[in-house]
């Protein structure tokens, strides 16, 4: 069986394989850790680990870099706010953003890179693109790209910039920026400034700052190669994000960037936009304040296709908590399998086998959530216990789509802190890379918190070492 998911710049459906025919190379864009992320970035977030789950189900081997954008004007205006470090105000912000996708069942990627940790390869991206006249400094010391140099400008977008001069310094640039030769050019990197405070690094050019969009290119091909298979975010950022990507990446290297471009639609609330000015910018903290549990939202955010707006409203979160409770009932009385090798091979015949169909068609996971729930409402084929066959590939199913056996809310007395989380969701990161001594060390700061985590196929679990005195 074969995934075929819609490349945005082909506009088609297409194949994913990996192009070295071993490891499928992807990249997502990350958050900007300057607050908590809301559930229309979780979305984003659910759906990629769908794919990366169903990528690896079907026995296909993974590299998911996802980035963190600890450096820039949102995150340098709020941190002087709140009188804190950049470094400190970024970390307590990624902290809770990798507490939250634990809590989501989010597996973590190969590699997180940091912006400020990779300034020095953005440097030497920035340096290479002037060499070969793709960019150039202005008098203020800032560093800018010439679209006009790179004649495939606008082929993922379909733009045509012709057009789209009225409110360009809204859509290209910010708009505080001068010194450009075309109004159409876009910044790599950004002079220092009085507001910037302390942060600034040395650079060929002065003091100053990457721009958002060299960060990207940079930390994708130190951790993928110059090109690779596919690389993901939400709509929005196709344009400018993503266009200004392959511009960048393209006239620096003369080889293709990506392959394939997936993106996710937004996420509305009661049929409006998300906004802080509406009330209705919501966070995981909400949901769980609300009373429920993060596993429903999970549900939720993968019941409306990905390439379609998803509207979410609180009766709708409360149906899909229903759903999932029915759905984890079927697994009572039952010990599932910790299952080392998840590949497809045996579900070919399975009566979950239209989920799998389902999701190799366009990551359709509307369609397989309806297949999982009418193989479960089948009597003939549920209806005994002692199926073994069933039981694994029902396992098997929920582990693809993340969803799990039983609601933690139902089972665990123990709420676990944050903080824990983080540690843990660090360590898991850490096995990813084959880093063992990191690994181990963070073992021991969660013994020292009173956690013991145990591995499994498919993640991580907490136990309490104070319950089980």
């Amino acid at each position: 069986m074969q995934l075929s998911l819609y490349n945005t710049l082909t506009r088609k459906l297409e194949p994913v394989r990996p192009s070295d025919q071993n490891t499928l190379r992807f990249y997502c864009c990350g958050p900007t850790v300057y607050g908590p992320a809301h559930i229309g970035n979780l979305r984003t977030f659910v759906l990629q680990d769908a794919f990366r789950r169903v990528v690896e189900f079907l026995g296909v081997e993974t590299c998911h870099v996802r980035n963190v954008t600890d450096v820039d004007d949102k995150t340098i205006r709020d941190s002087q706010k709140v009188g804190l470090p950049l470094a400190e105000f970024t970390q307590k912000w990624r902290t809770k953003f990798e507490a939250d996708c634990a809590a989501m069942n989010i597996l973590p990627p190969a590699h997180t890179p940091s912006a400020v940790a990779h300034i020095k390869d953005q440097i030497l991206l920035i340096q290479k693109l002037i060499d070969k006249g793709h960019a150039y400094t202005a008098d203020s010391g800032s560093v800018y790209f010439r679209i006009d140099s790179f004649a495939d400008y606008g082929k993922l977008s379909r733009l045509n910039l012709s057009g789209v001069r009225q409110n360009a310094s809204e859509r290209l640039n910010e708009s505080d920026e001068y010194g450009k030769e075309s109004w159409q050019d876009f910044v790599l990197w950004k002079a220092w400034k009085p507001e910037d405070g302390p942060n600034r690094w040395d650079s060929p050019w002065g003091q100053g700052r990457p721009g958002w969009h060299i960060e990207c290119s940079a930390m994708s091909m130190r951790y993928l190669g110059e090109s690779f298979d596919l690389h993901s975010g939400g709509v929005d950022l196709i344009f400018p994000h993503h266009e200004n990507e392959i511009a960048q990446s393209e006239a620096a290297t003369g080889k293709p960037f990506v392959r394939h471009w997936f993106h996710v639609a937004h996420l509305r609330v009661n049929g409006e936009k998300m906004s802080k000015s509406l009330g209705n910018l919501f966070i995981l903290d909400e949901v769980v304040k609300r009373g429920f549990s993060p596993e429903a939202l999970r549900y939720l955010l993968l019941s409306g296709h990905y390439r379609q707006p998803l509207n979410f409203t609180w009766e709708s979160l409360a149906a899909a908590e229903s759903t999932l409770k029915r759905i984890c009932g079927f697994t009572e009385g039952i010990d599932t399998p910790v299952l080392e090798d998840v590949r497809y091979a045996s579900m070919e015949t399975s009566v979950f086998t239209p989920v799998l169909e389902a999701l190799c068609e366009d990551l359709n996971t509307p369609k397989a959530l309806g297949a999982l729930n009418s193989a479960l409402q089948s009597r003939k084929a549920i209806g005994r216990r002692d199926q073994e066959p069933i039981q694994r590939d029902l396992a098997r199913v929920l582990q693809m789509l993340g969803l799990p056996p039983q609601l933690q809310n139902d089972l665990t007395e123990t709420s676990i802190p944050p903080e824990v989380e983080a540690l843990a969701h660090r360590r898991q990161e850490a096995r990813s890379a084959c880093n063992w001594q990191e690994a181990d060390s963070l073992r021991e700061a969660l013994r020292e918190q009173g956690w013991e985590v145990r591995d499994k196929a498919d993640g991580y679990d907490l136990e309490s070492t104070e319950v089980n005195k």
